[in-house]
């Protein structure tokens, strides 16, 4: 299938044609975009989520269901679901219209801030593990096997650390892998958001004000949620993030895991973040 171009003008028609009551008011795109969805505001207080291609397209109504049933449990704001957009000869995915959330995400956070996020961060992890779970979605497709085995990315992550030869430390950071794919999450599955990422927290008053983007949300094993620990994190924050979650060590040895798969992807993809995930993962070894 080919990806749907997604435009202002298409968002435009989509909202005359399906919620002709909001076709006033107007359509910005926001910046910088997601890769799953685009995000486009609309008015003042709303938003146009639309999946940006088919391996995505199931995100929408999962979060149409999921996010009041989260948010009656969570002690900071997630999307609101207003709408649900139907496909249409223009678009062929499901969409949705979400209240707007204000907000700084936190990707360029100052480090005297870090501290307050780490704890307010854990505090919401914890919250969003305690979620009644009957008839959640466990891993899947639908979210890439987050809250999964990570054994299922085995493959993906020694052809990255082939292809990147000389320029990472294999040895130590196989070391490190083989460690995170001996153990599994053997309690019940709990709910996970899936990408726990710098542009998913929004920042109010120094504080942690919102969590959003929940199309990788599912219920397993919540190790996924922790590599925010080395992708945002300086070392006191680290420590009292993980000293807020409170999971044990083998948790914490597969949420490495999950940081290393994504560092060396990025790495591969000539995306420098990933280098600066991986020195952090190592600095703890």
């Amino acid at each position: 299938m080919t990806e749907p171009r997604i435009s202002v003008t298409l968002v435009e028609a989509l909202i005359a044609d399906q919620f002709p009551h909001w076709a006033h008011l107007p359509v910005q795109p926001v910046n910088p975009q997601g890769w799953d969805n685009r995000t486009f505001r609309l008015g003042e207080e709303m938003a146009a989520r639309l999946p940006s291609a088919a391996r995505y397209a199931a995100q929408a109504a999962k979060e149409q269901r999921w996010l009041p049933h989260l948010a009656a449990h969570l002690p900071l704001q997630v999307p609101e679901p207003l709408a649900a957009g139907k496909p249409s000869e223009s678009y062929p995915f499901q969409w949705s219209i979400m209240r707007w959330l204000p907000g700084e995400t936190v990707a360029q956070t100052e480090a005297a801030l870090q501290q307050s996020i780490a704890a307010d961060l854990a505090d919401f992890l914890n919250a969003l593990r305690r979620v009644p779970t009957t008839d959640a979605p466990g891993a899947g497709l639908h979210n890439f096997y987050r809250s999964g085995d990570l054994r299922i990315y085995d493959q993906e992550a020694r052809h990255c650390l082939a292809q990147l030869g000389e320029a990472v430390d294999g040895a130590g950071i196989l070391r490190l892998w083989d460690r995170a794919c001996q153990s599994a999450w053997t309690a019940a599955p709990v709910w996970v958001h899936g990408d726990v990422a710098p542009g998913n927290l929004l920042l109010r008053n120094g504080r942690l004000g919102a969590v959003i983007d929940f199309g990788c949300c599912g219920i397993g094993d919540p190790a996924c949620d922790l590599t925010i620990a080395w992708t945002l994190f300086d070392t006191p924050a680290r420590k009292i993030f993980r000293d807020g979650i409170g999971l044990d060590a083998q948790t914490w040895a597969r949420a490495m895991g999950w940081a290393i798969w994504k560092a060396l992807l990025q790495m591969c993809q000539g995306q420098t973040i990933g280098q600066n995930t991986l020195t952090a993962v190592m600095a703890e070894t």
